[in-house]
């Protein structure tokens, strides 16, 4: 009975507190009854006729049916904030996804129903299958089946999107006005998959030259220049966006970011400013802010800190933004609130290398040298950078530009939450750690690598030092091939309780690396703690 009431009490805070499925809906629907406001996400389809040389098409799919979608009046979820799901849930971006994994992207994203589906291309005809799945109850539609010429692709995918949102006014012609030549619409689909950014660039700008007023990739453009820092070239891609776009505000953005990369920085001021006084965003607030840390003049026109400050009340839940609070309180000599919002970042994401020495450098100046140590050892043990740093630095200063810029503008809410939980009581904020480290474990040893992960990423954000959680967690990320984390979260659990099973996934971590000299010394100091250990030899001997 107590553990059913614990159970409850949990379930019931863990409702509140969480931004999971419904947070953007004041209430649930009932069963029977269509969901109101019923945000909509279409997943990739899968190439049924595995056909390599319309790989394009799964992509392609979900984009044109989300802008039909929207063209129809629906609240699809665009293939932006869908990419920001699968990069939350760390699933790869293909259409072979479980429907339970599908569901939870839809949930994290707030949508009501996902949207899946499959094609079939044969004699140059295309064969279009597509279900709906109801978040809340978990239902599925009857298939929806079109058919047509392979040129007729957004006819063929705005009749599937009328059969799924019926009865709205807007006509087929209205519908297409959308949509660019087909022949340059798959230009920038294969220029968003490509891998190499030259290629990138070919395919964007081919798809350009065949349909010039396609907003939609310039700003592609602008993402593979700025990757590149070529600053000059993404500026004048985002320039090139029509003023009556509706991709304009996301170019005059974009194109804000490269002037404050180019060091144009009352241009960007001026331009973040402007959107700034339309509509408030936290990382519109945020690079106001840093553009006001590197041209050090904040005289009539705000200090860093109010920009942050105000950003991490629009948004707080992402750790950059009270870094660089903290950071910008540090510069500005203010030890106590510099240590109080690096405190909240590294709350946030434990494996925040800077924040760690930069809190480690300000408790120092405030004479917590044995918080500080540690603080800064955890910070050297996630990099290498931060032993340089000491050097140079005698441990007590830190580098200039480590604020951090934001790329992306008007995200919505539903995604800004980090499905983690903001606990009211320290109490009940250890009881939910715990909860989730217990879930977690079990779905470790399921083999549930996903779920698993998301549950030990809530017990983290709780106890940001719970070693077991951060050695689970490392466990996952190596047996998924994302090793550099693996290492991250590793260094973490050691530095949080120095075990050796730790040390010995760290070392399988090394050699997952082929950091050969670094799993050696993590195996010969395990062997000198307990000579004896089998796992440790067995390793050792792996080692080149």
């Amino acid at each position: 009975m107590m553990q059913r009431e614990m159970y409850v009490r949990l379930t019931r805070a863990l409702l509140i507190t969480l931004g999971i499925a419904g947070a953007a809906q004041a209430q649930t629907p009932a069963a029977g009854s269509p969901p109101t406001a019923a945000r909509l996400l279409v997943i990739p389809f899968e190439n049924s006729s595995h056909d390599g040389r319309v790989y394009w098409l799964t992509e392609a799919a979900a984009v044109a049916l989300t802008d039909d979608l929207l063209a129809l009046g629906a609240p699809a979820i665009t293939r932006d904030n869908r990419l920001r799901a699968f990069e939350r849930l760390h699933v790869p971006t293909v259409a072979t996804l479980s429907h339970a994994t599908v569901i939870r992207l839809g949930e994290i994203v707030g949508a009501a129903q996902v949207i899946v589906g499959s094609f079939d291309v044969a004699d140059d005809m295309l064969t279009v299958h597509a279900r709906t799945i109801r978040i809340d109850v978990g239902r599925i539609s009857p298939e929806i089946i079109e058919r047509g010429p392979l040129n007729d692709l957004f006819a063929i995918y705005g009749r599937v999107a009328r059969r799924i949102v019926p009865g709205s006014g807007v006509s087929t012609a209205e519908m297409e006005q959308g949509h660019p030549a087909l022949s340059a619409f798959e230009q920038y689909i294969k220029g968003e998959l490509a891998e190499a950014p030259s290629a990138k660039v070919g395919y964007l700008t081919q798809a350009l030259k065949l349909a010039p007023t396609f907003e939609r990739a310039r700003l592609a453009l602008w993402n593979v220049h700025d990757d590149q820092g070529d600053h000059q070239k993404a500026l004048a891609a985002a320039k090139g966006v029509a003023a009556d776009s509706r991709f304009a505000r996301q170019a005059r953005f974009l194109g804000a970011v490269s002037q404050l990369k180019l060091a144009q920085y009352q241009e960007a001021y001026d331009t973040l400013s402007d959107l700034n006084t339309v509509a408030s965003d936290p990382a519109i607030l945020n690079n106001l802010g840093v553009i006001q840390l590197r041209r050090n003049a904040w005289t009539g026109t705000g200090r860093p800190t109010w920009f942050f400050a105000d950003a991490t009340k629009l948004d707080p839940n992402d750790s950059d933004l009270f870094f660089n609070l903290g950071y910008a309180f540090w510069l500005d000599k203010d030890m106590a609130s510099a240590i109080m919002w690096l405190r909240e970042t590294v709350r946030r994401n434990p494996a925040d290398d800077a924040a760690h020495y930069v809190l480690g450098v300000a408790l120092q100046a405030t004479g917590s040298t044995a918080e500080a140590a540690r603080e800064k050892e955890l910070a050297r043990r996630l990099s290498a950078t931060y032993a340089d740093w000491d050097k140079q630095s005698g441990g007590n200063a830190v580098p200039r530009s480590l604020e951090r810029i934001k790329t992306e503008v008007d995200v919505p809410a539903a995604l800004r939450l980090d499905n983690a939980i903001v606990a009211a009581g320290q109490r009940d904020q250890r009881d939910l750690a715990t909860f989730h480290l217990q879930a977690g474990r079990r779905l470790f040893e399921s083999e549930r690598d996903v779920e698993a992960i998301a549950e030990l990423r809530r017990a983290v954000y709780l106890a940001p030092y719970e070693s077991e959680a951060h050695l689970l967690l490392g466990r996952l990320y190596l047996r998924d091939g994302r090793v550099e984390e693996a290492v991250d979260a590793l260094k973490i659990s050691i530095w949080s309780e120095d075990t050796i099973a730790a040390r010995l996934a760290l070392a399988e971590a090394y050699i997952a690396a082929k950091d050969a000299s670094a799993a050696r010394t993590e195996l010969q100091g395990i062997l000198k703690r307990d000579p004896a250990n089998v796992d440790a030899r067995v390793l050792l001997d792996r080692v080149p």
